[in-house]
């Protein structure tokens, strides 16, 4: 097997960690799935959805668990987080982190606990307060669609 060669340590924030559980992957690949489906064969959503990404490709930023891209500005208008109960705190102070930091130009963000099944949005100018919700102004429909069995 190939182990390539690292000079130095590898130092990396929690932003930039990967959190895989099974149950937290399934969430993402339904949402990838679903808006995929809406952006690569209906053409119904102007921002592809991609999963894991960073969102300044050249230095090290976070990680959300999907974005959505807008290719022709090269913005990110639409951030999700998936996490569990424990994680619901950092996560929405994440979110908020990065919208009103507006870095990234990201106007609408959700984080949606799993084991609650409660959804949570952040827009750009909401004042630090998340409302439960999961519908997006920004794509005009309701995310939670997606994960109805």
């Amino acid at each position: 097997m190939y182990h390539p060669a690292i000079d130095g340590a590898i130092y990396f924030g929690e932003d930039q960690a990967v959190y895989g559980p099974i149950d937290h992957q399934r969430i993402i690949s339904r949402l990838n799935s679903g808006l995929g489906w809406l952006y690569y064969q209906q053409k119904a959503i102007r921002y592809e959805p991609l999963p894991e990404t960073m969102l300044d490709p050249g230095e090290a930023s976070p990680v959300p668990d999907l974005l959505l891209y807008d290719n022709e500005t090269e913005q990110i208008p639409v951030i999700i987080e998936v996490c569990h109960s424990q994680g619901l705190k950092k996560d929405l102070q994440k979110i908020i982190n990065l919208i009103d930091g507006d870095l990234y130009g990201i106007l609408e963000g959700f984080v949606y606990n799993y084991k609650t099944h409660q959804w949570f949005r952040y827009r750009k100018g909401d004042g630090g307060l998340p409302a439960e919700s999961s519908f997006s102004d920004v794509l005009q429909l309701d995310l939670a669609s997606f994960l109805i069995p």
